[in-house]
């Protein structure tokens, strides 16, 4: 498999923590985002990924891209369904609850602080540090209040599911906008937890090739 990502991607982070989780040998790729060399931009990206985002999987050798973290995510579930990233078929509300608590943050925060939003709030004058931050508290004020009902030693019982794999790049991204985490216990005391394994610590930002210690 070929991984065209970023290291401070949250989607690629999400992908990479799958597939270090899951087992699955993988090439990466980087497409450097930052503004002095916008990567994403050029044709032979956006053959890949019209919308110009990490990050794409290529699953084998001359198969067609899969782009957008939960789309890569259900594939990698439905073709490498052990160890799951899912809670068993036969409890439907907590596999879709997995589901709502990885879509707070898909939805609801990354969004909004994304390179394109925020360079465009700085052109308009806005304050896009506050923007990032007042969205970052508000999205992860809903996920510990949601995760309240499932939580164990991960957000969904006692084995990491696809809500984790959102957690942890949202909140190392929290911590660039200098977002107050303390009225997130729960949400810290996960992040502990997954950073004890293996799959998370390989797939960490500042564990990648590209890393950079930026800003």
């Amino acid at each position: 498999m070929i991984l065209y990502d970023y290291w401070r991607s949250s989607s690629g982070w999400r992908v990479r923590t799958a597939l270090h989780f899951k087992g699955i040998p993988f090439e990466r790729r980087v497409i450097n985002l930052s503004p002095n060399a916008g990567e994403q931009h050029t044709p032979e990206f956006r053959a890949l990924n019209p919308s110009g985002q990490v990050p794409v999987l290529i699953p084998d050798e001359g198969a067609r891209p899969i782009a957008q973290s939960m789309a890569i995510l259900a594939y990698l579930e439905e073709r490498f369904p052990t160890p799951p990233l899912l809670p068993p078929l036969d409890d439907p509300w907590r596999r879709a609850r997995a589901r709502q608590l990885a879509e707070i943050v898909n939805s609801g925060i990354q969004p909004y602080q994304n390179l394109a939003g925020l360079t465009r709030l700085k052109e308009l004058g806005v304050d896009a540090n506050a923007w990032a931050r007042e969205c970052n508290a508000r999205g992860l004020a809903a996920l510990e209040a949601a995760s309240q009902e499932t939580e164990g030693r991960f957000l969904v019982g006692d084995a990491p599911s696809i809500a984790d794999l959102y957690l942890i790049p949202q909140l190392y991204s929290a911590r660039r906008w200098s977002v107050d985490l303390a009225p997130y216990p729960t949400l810290l005391r996960v992040e502990a937890t997954c950073a004890s394994l293996p799959a998370f610590a390989a797939a960490h930002a500042d564990a990648q090739t590209d890393a950079q210690r930026a800003p």
